[in-house]
């Protein structure tokens, strides 16, 4: 597959992406490193948080997502790096069990004015269960190289 520019993005362009089933053992396995809460680490202590049950770290979620954005479409692609997150939010507990997908859309499209080079995308990223729950979304602008600088 040739790879994607700034120029082959179109607002309200829709893609979906991956089929990452989540683990107990790596819940845990993040947890424990990065975000040792009970509801992440124990199945029994994560029964008396506000969860009701282990369930994956806000930022574990994050990290599953970018690999699933990546494997999907950054990795071919002219990608530059983003100059931020807009926002994150974590609607929904990710469980043992559950099957992720991304959903991406295109929400604006806008050439750099200081670099002819450059073209950013403002995307709307929702992470999806197999069930079709929407437990994460975020907001970022994508930095491309664009094929033909302006």
């Amino acid at each position: 597959m040739a790879k994607r520019y700034w120029e082959d993005f179109d607002v309200g362009q829709l893609g979906e992406f991956g089929r990452k089933l989540v683990t107990a053992e790596e819940i845990k396995e993040f947890a424990a490193e990065f975000d040792p809460q009970p509801m992440h680490l124990d199945e029994e202590a994560a029964r008396a948080t506000p969860v009701g049950g282990l369930c994956a770290s806000g930022w574990h979620t994050c990290g599953m997502m970018m690999r699933i954005v990546a494997d999907g479409f950054l990795l071919n692609s002219s990608s530059m790096g983003a100059p931020g997150v807009e926002e994150v939010r974590w609607l929904a507990p990710v469980r043992p069990g559950d099957e992720l997908r991304v959903r991406a859309t295109v929400l604006d499209k806008k050439a750099s004015k200081s670099r002819p080079d450059l073209g950013f995308l403002d995307m709307l990223l929702e992470v999806i269960t197999g069930s079709g729950t929407c437990v994460m979304t975020t907001r970022s602008n994508l930095m491309l190289a664009r094929r033909t600088p302006a």
